[in-house]
C-alpha cells in the first residue's frame, strides 16, 4: 500500500498536534510493514506524516522537486528534510535545476504515479497557485486515488487570520 501525503505548510503549533494525531490514527489501521509513505518533505503537513510513517514501522519515499528546493524550505524546515531524507528508503530526485511551481506541480504527479491513497491536510480553500494541495486533490481525484482529508475542528494556519 503506497500512501501520498499533500497538505499545508503553515499550522500552527495546535493544529500540528491534531494533524499528527490524526495521520497517526489513518496511518495505524495499516500493520507495519505493509505501508510506503510517499512525501516532498515540506514544512508542515509532509514532514509530520513523514515522521509518523518511520515511527509507525513504514517504508518513506521521498520526492526531490528539484535541485536547490532544500534551500528553498527555509533553516526550520530545512533541518527536518534532511534527517527525514537521510532516513528515506528510496529518494528519487525531479531533473528541474530551480523550485518553484511547475517542479512542485510534477513532484505532485510523480507522488501520485503509483498511490493506492492520499492523505490531504487541507482546509479546502482553493488553490492558490500550481503545485500546491488543492491542485495535488484535484489530480488524485481524477487518477482515481482514493483521498482522505484531514482538517480538524479547530485547526487554522498561521497565514489565515481565526475564523479564516
Amino acid at each position: 500500500m503506497r500512501i501520498a501525503i499533500t497538505g499545508h505548510r503553515d499550522l500552527d503549533e495546535r493544529t500540528t498536534a491534531l494533524v499528527d494525531a490524526a495521520i497517526r490514527g489513518r496511518l495505524r489501521a495499516r500493520p507495519a510493514r505493509e505501508f510506503t509513505g510517499v512525501s516532498c518533505l515540506a514544512a508542515g503537513a509532509d514532514q509530520i506524516f513523514a515522521r509518523a510513517v518511520l515511527e509507525l514501522g513504514g517504508d518513506l519515499e521521498v520526492i526531490v522537486p528539484a535541485t536547490g528546493y532544500a534551500a528553498a524550505l527555509g533553516t526550520p524546515a530545512r533541518g527536518g528534510f534532511e534527517e527525514l531524507k537521510a532516513r528515506a528508503s528510496r529518494v528519487r530526485a525531479l531533473a528541474h535545476a530551480r523550485p518553484g511551481p511547475g517542479p512542485y506541480r510534477d513532484a505532485g504527479v510523480k507522488m501520485l504515479d503509483r498511490a493506492d491513497h492520499l492523505i490531504a491536510v487541507w482546509d479546502g480553500t482553493p488553490a492558490q497557485g500550481p503545485g500546491g494541495t488543492a491542485e495535488v486533490v484535484e489530480n488524485a481525484r481524477t487518477a482515481g486515488v482514493t483521498v482522505h482529508v484531514i482538517w480538524p475542528a479547530g485547526a487554522r494556519r498561521t497565514g489565515t487570520p481565526a475564523g479564516g
